[in-house]
């Protein structure tokens, strides 16, 4: 067990991101009775904020020790409101300093005494619609965005709202007196959604996960508006045996058509063979930002 920390996610208790801090920081004891009379809300103390600009301001702030943040869906691709940020907040010393990978099981839930027959409306965050869209488009369901998984819950509990379902965590129904109408109603058997860990440049957040083992970097560059430049940007790594596991490009939102590159690198910023690959880089791209380097998380 780790000292305790208090860490930020986005939602409302019951999310998937504040699964994500239980399954990543493990067990923690607090002294709020409340919550240690809930066995599902075991963990790190949480605190929950409106949006993922919130959770990294807490951790520019300094008013929570981690942040937790969404990343990449297996399903839906990159979350990119989060790479936006975390060029955003480069400058402010917030970086990576650590991964969680977290299986995605949807239910859809209710008020108790719903039947699926009688839902005419089904909310819930836009990631969680699309990851079980297949079987929301088996019935005629009018279908509305919310903030937040847990959120679109609470609301119906809250409201009394009947007629209306969530899309949320199996494990939303209890915290909020609802009821599941069907579980398991994610696309796929291997849904997950990878999270990861914000904190201060320099700051020892405290992790569980800082033992040896396999490292990643995550980093960003621009390249130059000249013939190979990608290319060549991207040899630095291949000509050292460096294995980029992502890379995606963005638009730079500094110019018209320009566009950054972010990447996922098989190892750590200090290893020989990459801190060299990360020279190179900076003498042919226009921009490098290192994002952090972390242990590497495992898919199972």
């Amino acid at each position: 067990m780790v000292q305790s920390i208090k860490v930020a996610f986005q939602g409302e208790p019951g999310a998937f991101s504040e699964e994500a801090a239980i399954a990543y920081f493990g067990a923690m004891e607090t002294a709020d009775t409340a919550v240690q009379a809930d066995a599902a809300a075991a963990g790190p103390d949480r605190e929950a904020l409106p949006t993922w600009r919130a959770v990294f301001e807490a951790v520019r702030d300094g008013t929570v020790d981690a942040g937790i943040v969404a990343i990449e869906s297996s399903l839906a691709g990159s979350i990119r409101e989060t790479y936006d940020l975390l060029s955003e907040f480069y400058d402010a010393g917030i970086r990576i300093v650590g991964e969680v990978s977290v299986p995605v099981r949807l239910a859809l839930i209710a008020l108790p005494g719903q039947s699926l027959d009688g839902i005419e409306r089904v909310y819930s965050h836009a990631q969680a619609l699309a990851q079980a869209d297949e079987f929301l488009r088996t019935r005629d369901w009018q279908v509305m965005t919310t903030y937040n998984t847990a959120g679109a819950a609470r609301m119906i509990a809250e409201n009394r709202e009947r007629q209306a379902a969530a899309v949320a965590s199996p494990r939303v129904a209890e915290l909020y007196g609802l009821e599941v109408l069907a579980a398991d109603i994610q696309t796929g058997t291997d849904n997950r959604t990878r999270f990861a860990i914000l904190g201060r440049d320099g700051s020892a957040t405290a992790s569980p996960h800082s033992g040896p083992g396999p490292r990643k970097t995550t980093l960003v560059f621009a390249v130059r508006n000249v013939p190979g430049s990608l290319n060549r940007c991207l040899g630095t790594f291949a000509s050292r045996g460096v294995n980029l596991s992502r890379l995606e490009s963005r638009p730079a939102r500094t110019a018209r058509w320009e566009y950054v590159f972010w990447v996922d690198v098989d190892a750590d910023a200090t290893e020989p063979a990459c801190a060299a690959a990360l020279e190179e880089l900076g003498t042919e791209a226009e921009m490098v930002r290192v994002l952090g380097s972390y242990p590497r998380t495992g898919e199972d």
